[in-house]
């Protein structure tokens, strides 16, 4: 782990202990995560199609409790292959032939008479189980949006990071944009990209690359490995990692001859996001930011072909809250990063789409992008 992020560990907790204490919690469970990673440092693993489990995996997290070290409950075999066998501080190995049960409960009993307990989103059914049989007397609440309302608003360590994931992205995109020709594949176009995030360092894509066209009515055949038309527009939605920060990026390139309308509708998206990035000021809801974006698209009466939102918190994880959407109302803050990414998808026609990261600061949002957003030339 970066040490200038180890550094930071200490005051997180801090914050989340005062969160806790504010909400009337005397714990926190969580489950291997971005909130754990965020909080103590444990990486998350690569994801993976098929779950990987091992014998007691259900007990691997930590405890959590204001004025208390993290307590970690982990099995032998996620120490020894996942953390390389040097444990990140107070921890309870539990050993394949161990009774699992009896030594998680015994951690969990070390909290205390713990009346009101959160627990991780994402942890284990069979974990909340556990916990409710080790603390029968608890009441337990969702964990999750505790930390959350913590992680949204990033410090300049963390949009330094965030900037070179952006970065990655931006070259990647560079690197493989003279490969959109009539004949290649989706499918040759996502290994390209992906060969390319990697090369520059990026630890994994930070979800799985989207790269697709707008037929008139729906997307490219799902194998990918249908030839790209003279003049079609192909969209393309990845991102990559660095420091375990996402970075989630989009632009459109077209296959040859660009198709009727196409410069006009380009420059509707980029009017659109360039309303969206002024409007994402500290003090603004998230609500009015996404009308903001909408503006221009709906006075260019193109409003039925916005069939998305302006974008989403990002982080740690590449969708993260609050959303930039119609429903949410949460007033933003210095310092809370965002994708901007109108698309436009014609009925009878063809798509567009952009993304950039963008940073909530007055004066409207910075970009952590650099590559420049106007349309792109295919071959």
């Amino acid at each position: 782990m970066d040490s200038r992020l180890a550094a930071e560990l200490p005051v997180r907790r801090e914050r989340l202990f005062a969160a806790l204490e504010a909400s009337g919690i005397d714990a926190l469970f969580l489950p291997p995560s971005a909130d754990l990673e965020y909080l103590t440092g444990v990486e998350r693993d690569l994801p993976t199609f098929g779950e990987i489990s091992y014998a007691h995996g259900w007990v691997t997290g930590a405890f959590l409790v204001p004025g208390s070290e993290p307590l970690f409950v982990l099995p032998r075999m996620f120490v020894l292959f996942h953390l390389g066998g040097s444990e990140p501080g107070e921890v309870v190995v539990v050993n394949e032939t161990d009774d699992g049960e009896a030594l998680f409960r015994a951690a969990a009993a070390r909290l205390g008479r713990a009346r009101r307990v959160g627990i991780g989103t994402r942890t284990w059914a069979r974990t909340a189980l556990e916990l409710q049989e080790a603390l029968p007397a608890a009441t337990f609440v969702d964990g999750g949006p505790i930390v959350a309302v913590l992680r949204r608003v990033k410090s300049e360590l963390e949009l330094e990071l965030m900037e070179v994931a952006c970065s990655i992205a931006d070259e990647a995109m560079a690197a493989t944009a003279t490969r959109v020709t009539p004949g290649v594949t989706m499918r040759e176009l996502q290994e390209d990209v992906e060969h390319e995030l990697a090369r520059r360092g990026s630890r994994t894509p930070s979800f799985p690359t989207h790269i697709f066209s707008w037929r008139g009515h729906d997307s490219t055949d799902p194998s990918g490995l249908e030839p790209i038309a003279n003049g079609e527009c192909v969209m393309f939605d990845f991102g990559g990692v660095h420091a375990g920060y996402c970075s989630d990026f989009g632009r459109t390139i077209v296959a040859g001859e660009p198709p009727e309308g196409y410069l006009d509708t380009y420059a509707v998206m980029l009017a659109a996001q360039e309303a969206g990035r002024a409007a994402l000021v500290p003090g603004a809801t998230a609500r009015e930011v996404n009308a903001a974006c909408r503006g221009p698209i709906e006075d260019a009466g193109l409003d039925a072909a916005f069939r998305h939102r302006m974008g989403h918190g990002i982080g740690l994880d590449v969708h993260e809250r609050p959303f930039l959407s119609p429903e949410d109302e949460t007033v933003l803050e210095a310092g809370m990063t965002f994708t901007d990414e109108p698309s436009l998808l014609l009925d009878g026609g063809f798509g567009v789409r952009i993304e950039d990261v963008v940073v909530c600061a007055d004066g409207g949002g910075r970009r952590l992008n650099r590559l420049p957003a106007g349309p792109i030339p295919g071959t």
